[in-house]
């Protein structure tokens, strides 16, 4: 099992929408750690770690558009290396 790391921007309607929590939901059930976090521009910040194969299932489902109440216009992928790597997957 080779890990990763990576920051994900997600642009588009995806805050009030309920994005965060689905993102948690489909983290969890690919067994990633890490957050979702909205920004003061609209978008909304993820950090997703875990099994690379498990994170790049993620990356394609948010990129496929994430949940069907969210609006997806782009999605900005960057790898990460964070001084500590989370234990569970949060929402804030």
């Amino acid at each position: 099992m080779t890990t990763s790391c990576y920051k994900i921007w997600v642009h588009g309607i995806v805050q009030g929408v309920g994005f965060r929590y689905h993102t948690q939901t489909q983290a969890r059930e690919l067994n990633l750690t890490g957050y979702a976090h909205n920004l003061a521009d609209g978008s909304v910040e993820v950090l997703a770690s875990g099994d690379a194969q498990k994170v790049d299932e993620l990356i394609s489902w948010l990129k496929a558009g994430g949940p069907r109440s969210a609006r997806v216009d782009k999605v900005l992928v960057e790898p990460h290396q964070p001084a500590e790597i989370p234990t569970r997957f949060t929402t804030g």
